[in-house]
């Protein structure tokens, strides 16, 4: 029986290992937008990397109850609440090309346009009407492309919305 555990706990490791080489790039990047972090030097998006690290220690601990659930979206989706919930503690701005958006502007941004999650599912995700995610999403845009700083504290949307 023990004999089984182990070998049942080496190839959840390998499995969950295959996993991370795989996709621990991409989710990173999408911590380090979160964060607004620079990505450069190396070690700069320290906060992006703790995130990253408890999102997939989650997804790792709930491994085995993933059942046919795709783990990239579910540590995608923890990090997403994770970083809320940071952001919702501790608003302090920092640089990175998503630097001057708002926390909520951030999250929605990253996870509409560049992990490419649906309205309704980011929607349900945040807790958010999908008429209020279209307008985040859109405020974020034209501020992206507005030139001339914004302080990342205005339209902190985060706390006026999304339930940690």
């Amino acid at each position: 029986m023990r004999e089984r555990q182990t070998h049942r706990d080496r190839l959840r490791a390998q499995e969950f290992e295959a996993f991370v080489a795989g996709a621990g790039g991409r989710l990173l990047h999408t911590a380090t937008l979160l964060t607004a972090e620079p990505t450069a030097p190396t070690g700069a998006n320290v906060r992006a990397e703790r995130l990253l690290c408890a999102a997939l220690a989650r997804t790792y601990a709930e491994w085995d109850r993933l059942r046919g659930e795709d783990p990239y979206d579910r540590t995608r989706q923890e990090l997403a609440v994770r970083f809320a919930r940071e952001a919702w503690r501790h608003r302090h701005p920092l640089g990175g090309v998503l630097g001057r958006l708002a926390p909520l502007e951030r999250l929605v941004l990253v996870l509409r346009l560049y992990e490419e999650v649906g309205e309704d599912q980011t929607a349900a995700l945040l807790g958010l009407p999908a008429d209020r995610i279209r307008a985040v999403c859109d405020r974020s845009i034209a501020a992206m492309r507005s030139p001339g700083p914004r302080h990342p504290a205005a339209g902190s949307a985060l706390a006026s919305g999304v339930t940690p």
